[in-house]
């Protein structure tokens, strides 16, 4: 569960760019970039520009982060690079693979704010904000009154429009000089400056701990800005902009026409000054295409001077220098657009004219056709561009039209009146400080600098329009389409791309930034969607050094999400402003509140520790913003007090503007409000217009809903449910998970009036879990006898005649909303308040405190204070007590570390088969699935899936909330075990116990608390009795390490055979039924689901495949041995059994168990202190004789090394015998022959050989199975002669006994035979030899076609590879391409010569390698089937009935090898190699990591069907695929 610090890990993939993805974070995070599985083992390096400690931010400056690796192992699964988050704003992170840039994105960390004198922080989810329009305070010193109406409602925070010297239109966002306060704060004796300004929001900040923000306008200055004269460069004009041109002419041409109509000059034909209709409308367009764009022939700007060109093409022909080469034959001709954008002043490439029209000989007739050819082309290219100016002109006169539409006819427009000077047809686009003339004349100008640089483009906004392209630039036709919505009192400026191609305009710029930034604590970025984004990110760097916790808000009409997060990961915006006014109905509007913050009720607890998920941005929700509509014109007056509530009680940042308190019924005009604002004054009257206080509007109730937020941002209310009561009913409630108190506010919202809609009378009843405390507030909306509303001409005054009439902290019982409320009780541990209303009219608020009722606040507080020991998290809201039950005094860790590994497997896997054996079963969840383990690691692969997002609609929750069943059977089960299993079920039942009395919802939350602090202790437990190797390993050699605790267990009836009674350290238990002592030795199981309990539980192969790694690496010495003993117990004709069916139903069917038994016993001398003892360790021999029937344990005993004598000498002496029972009772698919087993040594070779084309005894071992397709008792795979693991394993024995046996460990020098009637000796040195010298001789494939050991030459069809077997039945079988000679370079290296084992390991890679496993069969291979499908039954041989099982499916646990061979032979290679292996064999491992930690069943599969696609058929764990990748890392 982590403790205390917060850490984020984010993982870096390959090629993945996240600019578009915002990730949160806040100051005192540490963020961890580790690599994803793509990386896993290449060279990666992570630059960011987050600063070191103590140096200040520059964007430009990337440094690298250093990569940290706790365990110091080779294996990069928890290798990392951190930054401790100290400061707030945007950072970027990129990393390099190599020099190759391979992926990166954004982190913004959040501001801390702080206020008061003390200087106390201020979350930023407590911030309620309140705008002001700045020229509605007048002079600085009347300010203080009109400010405090936000203080006494309880904001804190304010949000000034901009305070600079306002442009000729008065409106708040056109300044005309950023850099002055506006003259208008001051008085005429008494001048204001910026300082002034500064000491009242000092003043605000310290004494009345209000915090003060106010706009920054970078995209446009006022048209009449003196500065912008002196540096036209700053704006669009047409010397730096001449693309706009042919728009400014249009412009122009429009002007002059409402000039026309609005001195009546267009009456006869049908435009009065007067537009009232469609008629009017239409002879406007009529006009426009038949005398406006014929006059002004806008096309002409984009096309050829046809007369000039054919002049100058003809000059060129006649000259004779045609020997002209077109660059390119695809180049056509086409018009190369004039910079300067004169009339037909464009012109075409002449290069490419000459080598597309060429006269066919000198004479004139020839170049006078040449010259038609060119002229014809020229006018069709021109045509083109004037239909390209018709299209134009279409959308032109459509945006037109439609502005006319809105301004003068529309029901919800301005309505202008008649067409003025003042208030012209359409907007004009630029700015023309000249005397008017003739639009000829006028037109002249453009081409004049000093002239043309004064006719600048306007700023607007254009709807659907990419935010990140800016309309202005070349490339964009928004001028000349009319398509801009224009604010025509200012001119959009001018940036370029960096400080260099506009000085004096960044330079301006930013000193009007860190004037704000100076006096400010935050800004909010008007227009942030069309400011230039490297403009707003280089102002805001200047902003935040002054500033460094700068609180950045911003509205976006981007209507994109995804667009929305480049803005903000780009500028680190803190808050974006949202507004509930977007809410067509009181749903949509709880819609919102749940979107824009807090957690569902009852979430999980995440822990400290976990993955940096995307986030959305945090929201500043506004009920509303200081540019929409008025509420009371399109809701109700009796709106504002509930709409308010609902937007309050969000998680998040609230805030309103001035003026929705008092009930003003109309927007205050940005641009043409020129009163005041009322003015704080306790003792008015309601018909003083000038005045407020707590009896005006809803002011009385603002002042408590905002106290509330603040508190509820403060004290951890983090999680929120919107309820929709009925359609204009919401309730929302906001809880703590600490102290599990909750607020619920109840709104009845009047989006329509009331006055004149139907509301109900009734008002369904509402059911609140717990016990309610108080009222925290009630208020209704209701209309008192006053004047009736008239608009004040110096004071922005609201509606007299509506107020709010509120109590706050009342009982349940005085309320005046409430009729009565009654308890009813739903469980024995669950009250419910049933509360009937009766005077909830519309425009009412009531809101409750609401605490768990009493018993199941202690039983929380309780579970909260046995929860600290895994973590300091669940400290508050804890409750010490004495009467608890004796085992929960006892720290679970010291509970835990009593218990044996064999015990944890009990605890936390044990698979339905195994279970089913106990007599039980894992968990079934009702409409969902069975859970996979019945131990807790069954629960906790749920909840790892259900945890981070938070599901608690899932199943398993469902099923929690329901009942106990899930809680008891967790318990119960462990308690059933009795010992060491049955106090651990004891604990959990003591902390059930306390689980069970809370509320229903709680359940899960808490259920998975417990259960995570058990779990992870267990494991650590676990851990604790492994190696050092797992101990310091890293998190994957960990969780791999699991896999022994998994697959190594004792069942209710033992599965080994029993050891013998003389041999120390057996583990023993009492029989339950006979009460008698009996061995518990644990065995390894082979894989999960299919092979874990009864005869199929263990098998000689897997278990000795797998025991090296699960038992060996992992530390597990003592079970190791007596697994080894318990088989050594059952050799017979010289063979460890397949299926050990206990020893009494064993199958002696195959060859490799037994090399695999003595390659364990070797790793077992080698790893373990002392382990050559095991030699003389007493052995219990089954059957001392192939026919004696099965001997109990302890009749005839053996050392360990005669029994390994035993297997070779048979072995030597040559194997032949009959299975027992032979025939369908024990495998109802083999033939007879089959039956038949054979083993023996090749005299000439030393190779070990054996099997026939019947039978199959190596791993390879499926059996044809389906009479359809005639495959029935045919093996898939014989690999009968010498299968080359096989030899390798044999080399291995071979030349370890005899290093035993010359240092006398061993006994023995030599096998003894007979051979024709005499005994024969083979000394191991000789067996040894000729192993060593004939192997590569017989198993590499030459890459020389005339190699003469080749047996088969015509049967070669890969060179440089090792053979699968030497000598089998079909003798092409032996040239198959499989992974098994992998296994023979591990065990016995010694036999390959580096380069050719390299080669051959290369060709490997390239044709079997796949994501998690090896390909069983080179796909090149006729017969290869990647997919395995048992249930298949068809008339293909080479698949019905998964015949193909070893013929192509990726089998995990040759990977193992593949890698271990890799690594050892590449060391050998040199650096180069090497370095390039370890790279393969991290990413590799990396899959199989993801694989691990993704898989329900916490471990790796038996195989998955070609490029690793999930294969049903398969184990979904297995014991030799998790044992060699532990192998690997241990290795590495």
């Amino acid at each position: 569960m982590g403790h205390g610090k917060q850490i984020r890990i984010l993982l870096l993939n390959e090629m993945e760019k996240l600019e578009k993805t915002l990730f949160r974070l806040e100051q005192g995070f540490e963020l961890q970039f580790r690599l994803g599985p793509t990386l896993q083992g290449k060279a990666v390096t992570v630059y960011t520009n987050y600063p070191f400690p103590g140096e200040t931010f520059n964007r430009e400056k990337f440094r690298s982060l250093d990569w940290e690796n706790p365990t110091e192992r080779e294996d990069d699964s928890d290798k990392y690079c951190k930054l401790n988050l100290q400061q707030s704003g945007s950072f970027q992170y990129y990393f390099l693979q190599g020099n190759e840039k391979s992926g990166g994105g954004y982190i913004v960390v959040d501001p801390v704010l702080r206020v008061g004198s003390d200087d106390h922080v201020l979350p930023l989810d407590c911030v309620t904000l309140q705008t002001f329009l700045a020229k509605g305070l007048g002079p600085l010193d009347e300010w203080e009154d009109r400010l405090r109406v936000a203080k006494e409602s309880g904001y804190n925070m304010i949000h000034f429009t901009p305070l600079q010297t306002l442009g000729l239109s008065r409106s708040c966002y056109s300044l005309a000089d950023q850099l002055e306060l506006n003259p208008d704060f001051s008085r005429p004796i008494k001048k204001y400056t910026w300082h002034d300004v500064g000491q009242v929001v000092e003043k605000l900040k310290k004494e009345w701990n209000i915090l003060c923000i106010t706009d920054v306008v970078y995209n446009h200055t006022a048209a009449n800005s003196k500065w912008i004269q002196e540096h036209p460069e700053s704006a669009y004009n047409l010397v730096n902009s001449p693309h706009l041109k042919p728009a400014w002419v249009l412009d122009r041409a429009l002007w002059h026409f409402s000039c026309d109509v609005a001195e009546g000059k267009y009456k006869e034909k049908g435009i009065p000054a007067l537009i009232e209709n469609d008629q009017h409308m239409n002879c406007i367009r009529k006009i426009i295409w038949e005398d406006i764009f014929p006059k002004i022939q806008l096309w002409e700007f984009f096309q050829v001077d046809v007369h000039k060109a054919v002049e100058q093409f003809r000059r060129l022909l006649t000259q004779g220098n045609r020997r002209v080469t077109k660059s390119d034959p695809k180049q056509h001709l086409k018009i190369i657009q004039d910079p300067e954008y004169r009339r037909l002043g464009c012109t075409v490439d002449m290069n490419i004219a000459l080598a597309t029209f060429i006269p066919h000989d000198d004479g004139p007739a020839a170049i006078e056709e040449c010259c038609n050819w060119f002229r014809n082309r020229i006018d069709e290219l021109n045509s083109e561009k004037h239909q390209l100016m018709n299209y134009h002109q279409e959308q032109a006169v459509n945006c037109l039209l439609g502005n006319v539409f809105y301004e003068r006819l529309a029901g919800h427009g301005p309505k202008l009146g008649p067409v003025t000077r003042r208030y012209p047809l359409v907007t004009r686009y630029f700015t023309f400080p000249f005397e008017e003339m003739a639009l000829s004349a006028e037109e002249s100008m453009i081409h004049l600098p000093n002239k043309a640089c004064f006719f600048m483009a306007h700023n607007g906004w254009v709807m659907g329009d990419d935010p990140l392209r800016n309309f202005a630039e070349p490339g964009s036709d928004v001028y000349l389409r009319r398509e801009l919505i224009c604010w025509g009192d200012s001119v959009k400026l001018r940036y370029g791309n960096k400080p260099e191609d506009c000085p004096y305009l960044w330079a301006h710029m930013k000193k009007y930034t860190e004037i704000t930034a100076t006096y400010f604590q935050g800004v909010r970025l008007d227009n942030c969607h069309s400011t230039p984004l490297h403009v707003a990110e280089y102002m805001l760097d200047a902003a935040r050094k002054l500033q460094p916790n700068l609180y950045v808000v911003a509205e976006l009409f981007t209507g994109n999400e995804e667009l929305d997060n480049i803005f903000v990961t780009r500028l680190g915006i803190s808050s974006l402003i949202r507004e509930a006014m977007s809410a067509y109905n009181s749903h949509e509007e709880g819609r919102l509140v749940y979107r824009y913050g807090g957690e569902p009720v009852g979430s999980f607890v995440q822990p400290c520790l976990r993955p940096l998920m995307p986030a959305i941005a945090h929201a500043l929700f506004m009920d509303i913003t200081h540019d929409n509509e008025c509420p009371i014109v399109h809701r109700s007056a009796y709106d504002a007090l509930p709409s308010t509530t609902i937007v309050s009680m969000a998680c998040c940042a609230s805030g309103s503007t001035r003026g929705y308190d008092e009930l003003v019924p109309h927007q205050i005009s940005v641009v043409s409000e020129e009163r005041f604002y009322t003015k704080w004054n306790p003792g008015a009257s309601p018909s003083n217009t000038g005045d407020v206080n707590f009896q005006s509007g809803i002011i009385a109730a603002r002042c408590a809903i905002n106290k509330l937020h603040q508190e509820l941002g403060a004290k951890g209310f983090i999680q929120v449910y919107v309820d929709q009561v009925d359609e204009d009913i919401v309730a929302v409630t906001r809880h703590s998970p600490s102290i599990h108190q909750s607020v619920v506010a109840v709104s009845r919202t009047a989006f329509r009036n009331p006055k004149t809609s139907f509301y109900s009378k009734e008002v369904p009843q509402m059911c609140i879990p717990g016990k309610i405390e108080e009222v925290v507030l009630e208020a209704r909306t209701i209309e008192r006898n006053t004047k009736p509303y008239k608009k004040d001409e110096n004071s922005i005054n609201g509606l007299p005649n509506i107020t709010v009439e509120i109590r706050e902290h009342i009982q349940l019982n005085e309320s005046k909303i409430v009729k009565q409320a009654g308890v009813a009780t739903k469980g024995p541990n669950e009250y419910i308040q049933e509360i009937e209303f009766e005077n909830l009219s519309p425009g009412s608020v009531i809101i409750f405190r609401v605490s768990l009722d009493p018993h199941a606040q202690v039983a929380v507080g309780i579970l909260r204070n046995h929860l600290t020991q895994f973590s300091p998290h669940f400290k508050s809201g804890s409750l010490v007590v004495d009467n608890a039950d004796p085992i929960l005094k006892i720290p679970f860790a010291s509970i835990a570390s009593k218990l044996t590994l064999t015990e944890l497997n009990q605890i936390l896997y044990r698979c339905e088969s195994e279970e089913q054996e106990d007599g039980g079963g894992c968990y079934d969840i009702p409409n969902w699935s069975s859970l996979k383990y019945a131990g807790l690691q069954g629960l906790m692969s749920v909840l790892a899936e259900i945890r981070p997002k938070n599901d608690l609609g899932h199943p398993f929750c469902e099923n929690l909330r329901s009942g106990d069943w899930m809680i008891d059977y967790v318990s119960g089960r462990l308690i059933s075990r009795s010992g060491n299993i049955a106090e651990v079920g004891k604990w959990f039942q003591a902390m059930f116990f306390y689980l069970k009395q809370i509320p229903r919802y709680l359940i899960p939350c808490y259920f998975d608390a417990i259960l995570i602090g058990a779990y992870t202790t267990l494991l650590d437990a676990a851990w604790k009795q492994m190696s050092s190797f797992v101990q310091n390993g890293s998190t994957f050699v960990k969780h791999l390490s699991l896999g022994s605790v998994q697959m190594c267990g004792v069942g209710k009836f033992p599965s080994l055979p029993l050891l013998s009674p003389s041999l120390l350290d057996v583990p023993y238990r009492l029989n339950e039924i006979t009460k008698e002592k009996q061995q518990c030795c644990a065995s390894l199981a082979a894989g999960l689901p299919h092979f874990s309990s009864g005869l199929f539980r263990c098998w000689g192969r897997d278990t000795f495949i797998a025991l090296k790694g699960l038992l060996l690496v992992t530390g597990r010495y003592l079970e190791a041995r007596n697994i080894i003993l318990a088989f050594a117990g059952t050799l017979r004709h010289g063979l460890i059994p397949n299926l050990l069916g206990e020893g009494t139903y064993a199958r002696y069917n195959c060859r490799d168990a037994v090399w695999w038994w003595l390659q364990c016993i070797q790793d077992y001398c080698k790893m373990v202190p002392n382990g050559v003892d095991i030699l003389k360790c007493p052995v219990s021999r089954m059957y001392p004789t192939d026919d004696s029937a099965p001997l109990p344990a302890g009749t005839l005993d053996q050392p360990l090394f005669e029994v390994i004598q035993e297997a070779m000498q048979r072995h030597m002496q040559g194997i032949q015998f009959r299975e027992r029972n032979a025939g369908p009772q024990i495998d109802r698919n083999m033939k007879d022959e089959g039956f038949n087993m054979t083993a023996g040594v090749d005299d000439k070779t030393g190779f070990i050989y054996g099997g026939n084309r019947l039978n199959c005894g190596t791993w390879m071992d499926k059996m044809g199975e389906s009479d359809r397709a005639r495959n029935r008792g045919i093996p898939a795979t014989p690999r009968d002669g010498s299968a080359v693991e096989i030899v390798g394993l044999c080399k291995s024995a071979v030349r370890w006994l005899l290093e035993l046996s010359k240092k006398n460990i061993f006994p023995y020098h030599e096998v003894r035979v007979k051979r024709h009637g005499k005994v024969v000796t083979v000394s191991y040195e000789e067996w040894n030899r000729k192993i060593q010298d004939n192997f590569e001789k017989l198993f590499h494939v030459s890459e020389d076609p005339s190699d003469s050991n080749e047996k088969h030459p015509n049967l070669v069809h890969k060179r440089g590879i090792y053979k699968d077997s030497y000598g089998a039945s079909s003798p092409w079988c032996d040239y198959q391409l499989r992974p098994n000679f992998t296994i023979a370079m591990v065990v016995a290296p010694e036999l390959f010569t580096t380069e050719k084992a390299w080669r051959a390991l290369e060709i490997a890679e390239r044709k079997l390698l796949g994501p998690l496993g090896m390909k069983t069969l080179d796909p090149d291979d006729m017969v290869y089937c990647g997919i395995y499908d048992n249930a298949l039954d068809n008339d293909n041989y080479n698949v019905a009935r998964g015949f193909n099982y070893h013929q192509g499916p990726e089998w995990l646990w040759p990977v193992g090898y593949f890698l271990r061979a890799k690594l050892y032979f590449s060391k050998l290679m040199g650096p180069e190699c090497s370095a390039k292996t370890m790279f393969l064999v991290k990413n590799v491992l990396s899959r199989h990591y993801v694989h691990l930690e993704r898989s329900p069943w916490k471990g790796l599969p038996e195989l998955t069907n070609e490029n690793g696609q999930y294969c049903p058929f398969s184990c979904e764990t297995q014991a030799w695929s998790i044992a060699v990748i532990l192998e690997t890392l241990y290795d590495l």
